[in-house]
């Protein structure tokens, strides 16, 4: 059974501030120059871990992801003319 994960963007004060982030959820990826964090968390624990992380005086703000959010089945509206030639064609 797979989990349904979100992607949380946390913006820290030091890089140094890095290890208690990595306890809240699967860190991806940090920034050293912008000071970001990507980790990704369970949707169903979301809020808390939220919550948590703003508790700490070195975390400045949270942004969440929106990629659950958005549709990923597209439709092609015009179709390709070429493929459609090869279809067609008899061996």
């Amino acid at each position: 059974m797979r989990t349904n994960r979100q992607g949380l963007i946390v913006w820290f004060q030091h890089m140094k501030n890095l290890k208690h982030i990595k306890r809240y959820g699967h860190l991806i990826y940090a920034s050293k120059k912008l000071k970001y964090a990507v980790i990704y968390v369970d949707q169903e624990g979301l809020e808390d871990v939220e919550n948590k992380l703003l508790k700490h005086s070195f975390v400045s703000k949270i942004d969440q992801s929106q990629k659950p959010f958005i549709r990923t089945d597209y439709e092609n509206a015009i179709p390709d003319k070429a493929k459609q030639y090869d279809y067609k064609m008899g061996i």
